[in-house]
C-alpha cells in the first residue's frame, strides 16, 4: 500500500512540473483535475490525467 501511495506522489510531482507542455496537448483539463487559486499562486492537482497517463504508461510497459 505504501509503494502505491509513494507512486502516486511522485508522479503527481512529474506530472505537476510537465503541466505546462501537457497543457498543449489537452492533457490537464479532464473533470478529475482540481485547480485553485491560494494567496495568489494557483494550485493544480491532476487526479484524473495522473490516473490516465498511469494507465497508458503501464500498458506500453506490458506490451514491451
Amino acid at each position: 500500500m505504501f509503494r502505491w501511495v509513494l507512486t502516486i506522489f511522485i508522479g503527481l510531482i512529474v506530472f505537476s512540473a510537465l503541466l505546462p507542455w501537457l497543457e498543449k496537448l489537452g492533457v490537464g483539463r479532464l473533470p478529475g483535475d482540481v485547480s485553485f487559486s491560494l494567496f495568489g499562486k494557483r494550485i493544480f492537482l491532476p487526479f484524473a490525467s495522473t490516473i490516465l497517463l498511469s494507465t497508458v504508461i503501464f500498458l506500453v510497459a506490458r506490451f514491451l
